[in-house]
């Protein structure tokens, strides 16, 4: 039997996977989790095969959950839903070692596939997403395409949820015990990586490729 965590913030949501994976009859949901930080949590108690997660999620979204997780080597394979498939984010999510990328809609047979395909240490991605990859390869030295950005660092998406609260630059050097002129250099590498002209366009970029929670005005995100 392949172990299942299903991590996504929407128990109907949860609640329909659950019922998909569990009539397949090789696949046994072994926990659920609400935010990011409590899928990291089950995983590391659980030792799943595979943890299938919603990229916008509190706590922490799905691309800093993978990081966690690939920081701490473990075994457990990652597969992605998300509502947008980006180029630049399923890159990311490549790079910490996501071996699935789905949008969210793919509750189906591809689902499983997916699931299948990661247990196995195998990597699958939606067709459209493979497509587009394809097109733009952009990775192992090869030419990126206009505009991709670099993975972002722990720090980075730190920052970014805080900016996604509203926080001044003073507030954020003071919670994250920097200085305001690293906030600012932060700041700026984040604008070119996201390719953000300004703070709005920041945002709305990080919201969109899930970076930052939907309900980052959440205090518990």
């Amino acid at each position: 039997m392949i172990r299942v965590v299903i991590a996504d913030d929407h128990h109907l949501v949860r609640e329909g996977i659950r019922a998909l994976l569990e009539r397949a009859g090789d696949i046994d949901v072994v926990g659920e989790a609400v935010n990011g930080l409590e899928a990291v949590e089950l995983v590391r108690g659980l030792a799943p095969d595979v943890l299938l997660m919603d990229i916008a999620m509190p706590r922490l979204n799905g691309i800093q959950a993978a990081e966690q997780l690939r920081d701490t080597s473990a075994a457990t394979h990652i597969v992605i839903l998300s509502m947008h498939s980006d180029e630049i984010l399923v890159r990311q999510a490549l790079q910490h070692g996501v071996k699935g990328f789905l949008p969210k809609g793919s509750v189906s047979d591809e689902l499983l596939f997916a699931i299948r395909a990661a247990s196995r240490g195998a990597v699958y991605l939606s067709p459209s997403i493979s497509t587009s990859l394809l097109a733009h390869p952009g990775q192992d030295g090869e030419s990126k395409p206009r505009g991709a950005p670099g993975p972002l660092t722990a720090r980075e998406l730190e920052l970014l949820r805080l900016i996604g609260k509203g926080l001044t630059n003073a507030q954020m050097a003071l919670e994250l015990g920097i200085s305001i002129k690293t906030v600012e250099r932060h700041r700026t590498n984040l604008m070119q990586k996201l390719n953000a002209h300004n703070l709005v366009e920041l945002i709305r970029i990080a919201l969109m490729q899930g970076l930052i929670p939907l309900d980052a005005d959440n205090p518990d995100t």
